[in-house]
């Protein structure tokens, strides 16, 4: 195996498993957010949010490392190397929204515990 076929082979597995991780949410947040009925409750809530933005900031820094590796590195992944860094954009993009997402629903449920004192 030459060491184009095996950085090609290698970053293959790399977007597979990163694609396999895509889950801004992992928890069921829309019935935590039905259930909510306090003002610690919603509180709660928007802490889990703000750590689910923390979680996809990083995100989008370990997709701009590695977005930077393949501009870099482009002439190891050959023909991949447009495919890989077009990848990462996305990646970058999608985890940028869903940070905002998960932002914007903290404040409103600091905002509802805030009009329930």
């Amino acid at each position: 195996m030459n060491t184009k076929t095996f950085f090609t082979v290698l970053a293959t597995l790399g977007l597979l498993v990163s694609c396999a991780q895509m889950n801004p949410q992992p928890m069921d947040m829309s019935q935590a957010a039905q259930e909510a009925r306090t003002p610690p409750d919603h509180i709660a809530l928007a802490k889990r949010y703000e750590d689910a933005a923390k979680e996809m900031r990083e995100k989008v820094q370990e997709h701009k490392k590695q977005l930077e590796e393949y501009e870099y590195h482009s002439n190891l992944y050959a023909k991949q190397a447009q495919n890989l860094q077009a990848h990462c954009r996305g990646l970058i993009r999608y985890y940028e929204q869903a940070a905002e997402a998960n932002l914007s629903m903290a404040d409103s449920h600091r905002k509802i515990a805030a009009e329930a004192k």
